[in-house]
């Protein structure tokens, strides 16, 4: 696991510096504390920093092909890494090293830019072609390892993380306005935007080649969109082939040199990782767990429950309000706008694990492979009641608005939620309904005359981005349409990015069974029915397939997913600390939002009127990062 970066002065021929790659390199330094490397030729370089994990004797790089025109730094893990170092050294091929970063360039080699294909596992691979003057970039199916470039009339560049490219002395730094508009609404920015207009993220599953100035980029891998679902397989049979395939996928990463664990919430999917890791293991598995005071918002007691099951080496912490002093390190880390609140406990639960392990399992992907969110059951509720006539829908809605939507009245919040999205005109703007933290249209009514007019035509950017998802996928059944959506928007570009951050800012490597391509190759023909047992069962044979090795409570519990108190903090401990920050002057007078709007969602969350928490949190983590990355910024 490390972290990558390089430039090619393509327009200027001028040499790369030691020390251009050194500022970019210097800024990763907790992706890869064990060792750095370097290569520079010419107009082109690449560097890497490097957390060891296998080959730890001789896996430095930069590497190079066996007459040096080839040079790889490489981001991840290959899991098949050894059945196709076999082949390759039958069909002739010399190694230096026993990485798994070898294979990865001996196998370009072969297959050129469809090497890809070939690889069972997650990364971030950039190869420079030395006769070619060519560079290419890949990134490993579902997005797990970050890659970001940036072209400049002299340079392309590329890094792990968006503060290297910074360092680039002709990139601007001019703030996207559409990027703003897409995170308020998604809570993260999707690529291939970034916040700066002279940034832009790799998709995931994609390769680019940037030769003789010009850049392309296709795609390799997609769900088997269109393809025959089990319809007319048993689902014994195909509750064994589930098992099989869950089993190989922990087993192939328990692949490690150093100590290795695993995160365990007491969900479902975290459960079943730690059975399994359990079942290949000949010693206890290390499990690490974490949870508020907040009891309603706490898992511990689901935990300890797998972890006795199990009989781990079980380590919990707890997260407190007064901890999220690490708000403003958080922003750094992210070098862009991130809304996802629990990065924060994400973030804690990796640090105290990288006290004791240098990898971690977890159960990331579960709910999207397997369809356990409650939105797939508020949908599918919604489809049910779509034939009531839209007036009986419109009275419903006009009289749960009269009560409070704070507790004790959470129920009337909800009821009101789920009709508001019911009368919606599309099956797009319903979805987005239930993933958003402004709603359709709710952004625009606290954006300022200046900013809604510098927005134009580029505005409800996350509407249309969620829509040609479900374009992609038209004739699937509706639980498999909303899963298809979440695994190329939400999974990657917000869950991804989320883990990588906060296990890689605390030098720690995570690794997702539920995430194997062939699990959600899988996974994805199973019918929608098989997943989402009406109103109720969700993730319905995944939960079947793997009852015996479950806690009889977490087999029996609902959806809880990983929040944090935000309304409770927000009104009590962080109260000061958020409106110091976005009701201040400076913060104000950047000119996104109109001050009487604010200050109308501030009063409603203090009055109990209404729980804003989750726009609130993402306010703060956007002031936060201009105070990091923009300080000066106003429009």
């Amino acid at each position: 696991m490390c972290g990558i970066c390089g430039i090619y002065k393509y327009g200027s021929g001028l040499p790369v510096e030691r020390g251009e790659l050194k500022a970019m390199n210097d800024l990763i330094i907790h992706r890869g504390p064990d060792d750095e490397g370097y290569y520079e030729h010419e107009n082109a370089g690449l560097a890497m920093r490097r957390l060891s994990i296998i080959d730890l004797s001789s896996g430095h790089q930069p590497i190079s092909n066996e007459d040096g025109s080839l040079w790889i730094v490489f981001n991840g893990e290959i899991y098949n890494y050894k059945e196709l170092r076999e082949g390759l050294l039958a069909r002739g091929h010399v190694f230096k090293t026993k990485s798994d970063t070898e294979v990865i360039l001996h196998l370009y080699e072969e297959k050129g830019e469809a090497f890809p294909k070939e690889l069972r596992g997650m990364f971030a691979v950039a190869i420079w072609d030395e006769r070619k003057k060519k560079l290419l970039l890949a990134r490993d199916r579902v997005g797990k390892k970050p890659l970001l470039y940036a072209v400049t009339p002299s340079s392309f560049a590329f890094a792990s993380e968006l503060r290297c490219l910074l360092t680039l002395k002709d990139l601007p730094r001019e703030i996207n306005p559409a990027a703003i508009d897409a995170y308020l609404t998604l809570q993260y920015i999707p690529s291939p935007m970034s916040i700066f207009k002279g940034v832009k993220k790799l998709e995931p599953a994609s390769v680019l080649v940037f030769e003789g100035g010009k850049l392309r980029t296709h795609k390799y891998w997609d769900l088997p969109v269109g393809e025959k679902k089990f319809d007319d397989v048993p689902v014994e049979e195909l509750k064994e082939r589930l098992r099989a395939e869950m089993s190989e996928a922990v087993k192939i990463r328990l692949m490690s040199e150093v100590p290795l664990g695993a995160f365990l919430s007491g969900g479902i999917d975290s459960t079943i990782v730690t059975a399994l890791m359990a079942k290949h293991s000949s010693t206890p598995v290390k499990t690490f767990a974490i949870g508020f005071k907040e009891e309603k918002f706490s898992e511990l007691g689901y935990a300890r429950q797998a972890a006795k099951m199990y009989g781990t080496d079980h380590t919990e912490f707890t997260v407190e309000a007064h901890m999220t002093d690490v708000l403003e390190k958080l922003a750094w880390h992210y070098g862009e706008p991130y809304a996802d609140c629990s990065a924060l406990p994400s973030y804690f639960v990796s640090r105290e694990t990288r006290r004791d392990v240098t990898v971690a399992l977890n159960g990331d992907g579960g709910d999207e492979a397997f369809g356990g969110y409650l939105r797939y059951v508020g949908m599918k509720a919604e489809r049910m009641i779509a034939a009531a006539p839209g007036w009986s829908k419109a009275a419903a809605l006009k009289a749960v608005g009269v009560f409070p939507k704070s507790a004790p009245f959470n129920f009337f919040w909800r009821a009101e939620k789920f009709l508001k999205f019911s009368v919606m005109n599309t099956l797009e703007r319903r979805y987005l309904s239930t993933v958003s933290f402004f709603g359709p249209g709710e952004a625009d009514g606290i954006y300022s005359h200046k900013f809604a007019n510098l927005l134009g035509a580029e505005n409800n950017y996350g509407e249309r981005y969620l829509s040609k998802f479900f374009a992609l996928n038209p004739d699937d059944d509706l639980l498999n349409r909303m899963t298809y959506v979440d695994m190329r928007s939400y999974l990657p570009e917000c869950l991804m990015t989320k883990m990588d951050i906060a296990s890689m800012a605390n030098s720690l490597e995570t690794r997702s069974p539920f995430l194997d391509h062939k699990v959600l190759e899988f996974a994805f023909r199973l019918p929608g029915k098989l997943k989402l047992k009406g109103l109720k069962g969700t993730k319905w044979i995944l939960k079947e397939a793997f009852k015996d090795m479950l806690p009889p409570d977490i087999y029996s519990r609902g959806k809880m997913g990983f929040g944090i108190p935000l309304g409770i903090w927000f009104r009590g401990e962080l109260k000061d600390y958020w409106a110091g920050a976005c009701l201040s002057q400076k913060s104000l007078g950047r000119g996104y939002f109109k001050p009487e709007e604010l200050f109308r969602l501030w009063d409603e969350h203090q009055q109990g009127r209404r729980d804003h928490g989750y726009k609130l949190w993402a306010l703060l983590m956007l002031e936060l990062w201009h105070r990091q990355y923009a300080d000066d910024f106003k429009l």
